[in-house]
């Protein structure tokens, strides 16, 4: 593994962070090349700390741990992230026999420099009661293959002789930190701790010295397990996926996002990993026994669950065969995981409510690695930790064996409070889950409508023909509402390019539950004389392209069967046509009737057809010189053109998003034009 330190660099490090001081401007450095390796951490997992001095406010020196705290990652640590726990006190509580978590948690939270801290790393104490002045810690895919086996202890013997201490697995808290202190004491020349099933630990007397053991050590690892003959895997004999991923997985998706709604009553969004290794993987004899041990190191059971569903589809070319295929398997996995928690909440006499049992990791034979969240985050982190077991399994059986935390031990860290708690228990947007399809989307009404579905928690995906506009509205809605969002130009009336469009959307989300069809072109002229060719494109674009949109989307609500929402921009021109505006109020007006016949005949699916009437809204559909026209031949100014309405207030694209909103939350409503 490449050694990331640089003097510039810390150096630079040290500049940057000149309000703080130096001890902890280098652990936010050194604790960023950490972080930014997933080959050592992934979201959240592992942690740093530093032992500094400071004057209080009546000018005591005092010392002080800075530990990294909850919700906070290694790859984006910034001070703020490193809570000052009062280091003499934490000393002391080794003293103590017993110390319950959440008297651990309230003693750490009292002994805050800052009251507003984050809660400090469930390890804390652990690193307090070491002595050094930096300490790392990781779960480094090369410590966890050593970590996890049988003979760990043998093996961290012939690569690392008495520079590393061996620590049995003890739960995070109180008394794996007195083990662990126990274990250093006992030689006090080691550079590090190897945490058994856990991870590994390395310490010293600078940023630098902690880091470069850390490397050192999981380079050593590397080249240990790189001696061993990789454990070829053997193909499923008879496989029955002989399909495209693409088109296995548009039919796979869908079926699972509406059976998980079936069964938790929210919505989920899908993601599919694509990797040659997971594909090999799930698709190999041995996935059926390797997968089902366990995780790499506890706490990735409360992305992952214990063990992921596993999938070898037989008639994925019949709708309702796979959907009763994947609900059988669902259904037999959620007994399994209530029995795995009935029998360990009696074994263990605790009082436990039981977590939903869905599986949050997919192997399907064939296809490989599929994940599945309430968020887009929550996929990709899962897929992130799942792609590096994967890698982790097939190495440690080629190393010799592979002997995680068993089932019960696992319970213990998923129904543990302060793990959950990395979780957050915020409440949900509204529409946490759920996607959104947007034509238009790069400005005016569609882009309006884009923020305010992602303010609300949708997923996006969105299609216009400006690719500049689309993409920088893309960047600007994901960084400002951290929601999955996917730009794809597209001229609406290529009927190729719309279906291939939904599938795209499949292969990002999964599925879709709303489709707001607003894309549109205000074509002008005498009804009497305007041009066959130009009345027909008009049409195209004004009605046939939102039939194939609906049409489309309809598809996937139907197999998800959990209702959906289509909803048209029809136009006030659709019942109030202006004079010369024929080509554009007539398939205006079919798209009032196209609303309403998909409400008749698809309302029995719990699927909602609406749409709004918009008018006089300042977008690009109208020229300014086509605005100044209309406003002159009422006699009016161009602002007040706007506000010539019975509220006589202008009508803003924001509004309109507005409508859009009520109409896809109104479970209700159907065939209404707003």
């Amino acid at each position: 593994m490449e050694n990331k330190w640089n003097e510039l660099s810390a150096q630079a490090a040290i500049e940057k962070y000149r309000d703080v001081h130096e001890d902890i401007a280098l652990r936010v450095y050194t604790s960023r090349l950490i972080g930014a390796n997933p080959s050592l951490v992934l979201h959240g997992g592992g942690n740093t700390s530093v032992k500094s001095k400071i004057k209080n406010k009546v000018n005591e020196e005092v010392d002080v741990l800075y530990v990294k705290g909850s919700g906070w990652d290694l790859d984006t640590l910034e001070p703020p992230g490193l809570p000052g726990v009062l280091l003499d006190h934490l000393i002391k509580l080794r003293g103590l026999d017993s110390l319950s978590d959440e008297d651990m948690v309230n003693e750490q939270r009292t002994h805050l420099l800052d009251a507003s801290s984050p809660n400090p790393s469930v390890e804390t104490l652990l690193h307090a009661f070491l002595p050094h002045k930096f300490i790392d810690h990781s779960h480094a895919d090369a410590s966890l293959i050593i970590a996890n086996q049988p003979d760990a202890e043998k093996i961290c013997k012939e690569i690392y002789g008495d520079t590393i201490g061996i620590v049995s697995y003890i739960m995070p808290g109180f008394a794996l930190a007195k083990a662990a202190a126990e274990v250093y004491e006992k030689n006090k020349n080691v550079e590090g701790l190897m945490l058994i099933n856990h991870g590994l630990f390395t310490f010293g007397s600078t940023a630098k010295e902690s880091y470069d053991r850390h490397i050192n050590a999981v380079t050593m690892a590397e080249a240990y397990v790189a001696n061993k003959q990789p454990k070829a895997l053997t193909p499923l004999e008879g496989l029955a996926i002989s399909a495209d991923e693409k088109v296995l997985l548009n039919a796979l998706a869908p079926v699972l996002r509406g059976l998980y709604f079936e069964k938790s009553g929210k919505s989920w969004v899908i993601h599919h990993r694509k990797n040659e290794k997971t594909k090999a993987f799930a698709s190999s004899q041995e996935c059926a026994t390797w997968s089902q041990i366990g995780t790499a190191t506890p706490d990735h059971v409360i992305r992952t669950k214990q063990k992921p569903l596993l999938l070898n589809l037989k008639q994925w070319q019949d709708t309702n065969a796979l959907r009763n295929e994947v609900a059988s398997a669902l259904e037999t996995y959620c007994e399994n995981y209530h029995e795995y928690f009935k029998s360990n909440k009696e074994a263990k006499g605790v009082d436990k409510k039981e977590l939903d049992p869905l599986p949050r990791v997919l192997l399907v034979a064939g296809l490989g690695l599929i994940t599945i969240g309430k968020t887009v985050k929550e996929t990709k982190i899962a897929a992130d930790i799942y792609q590096h077991t994967v890698d982790i399994i097939h190495k440690s059986f080629s190393v010799g064996n592979y002997v995680p935390l068993k089932s019960n031990e696992l319970f213990d860290m998923e129904y543990w409070s302060l793990e959950q708690a990395k979780l957050g228990k915020s409440k949900a947007p509204v529409l946490q889950g759920k996607v959104a399809y947007i034509t238009g989307a790069a400005s005016g009404i569609g882009l309006a409508t884009a923020n305010l579905f992602a303010e609300q928690g949708a997923n996006l995906y969105l299609a216009d023909l400006s690719q500049d506009k689309l993409i920088e509205a893309a960047e600007g809605i994901r960084n400002k509402h951290k929601v999955g969002v996917v730009a794809r130009v597209l001229n609406v009336v290529d009927e190729d390019a719309v279906r291939d469009s939904f599938a795209d959307l499949v292969a990002n989300f999964g599925g879709v539950d709303f489709l707001i069809s607003n894309a549109g072109n205000a074509v002008q002229g005498p009804i009497g004389q305007i041009n066959l060719k130009d009345l027909r494109q008009s049409f195209e674009l004004n009605f046939f392209a939102h039939q194939v949109l609906a049409s489309e989307a309809l598809r996937l609500f139907l197999i998800q069967k959990n209702g959906g929402v289509i909803l048209f921009n029809a136009s006030k021109a659709a019942f109030n046509p202006g004079k010369g505006f024929g080509p554009y109020a007539l398939p205006k007006a079919a798209i009032v009737a196209l609303t309403k016949q998909y409400a008749l005949d698809y309302g029995q699916f719990g699927i909602r057809s609406n749409a709004i009437n918009a008018d006089r809204i300042r977008t690009s559909l109208f020229s300014e010189v086509v605005v100044a026209e209309r406003a002159a031949a009422r006699g009016l100014s161009t602002d007040d053109y706007f506000k010539s309405n019975l509220l006589q207030q202008e009508v803003f694209d924001t509004d309109v998003a507005q409508g859009f909103l009520n109409l896809a939350l109104a479970e209700k409503t159907t065939g209404s034009i707003l």
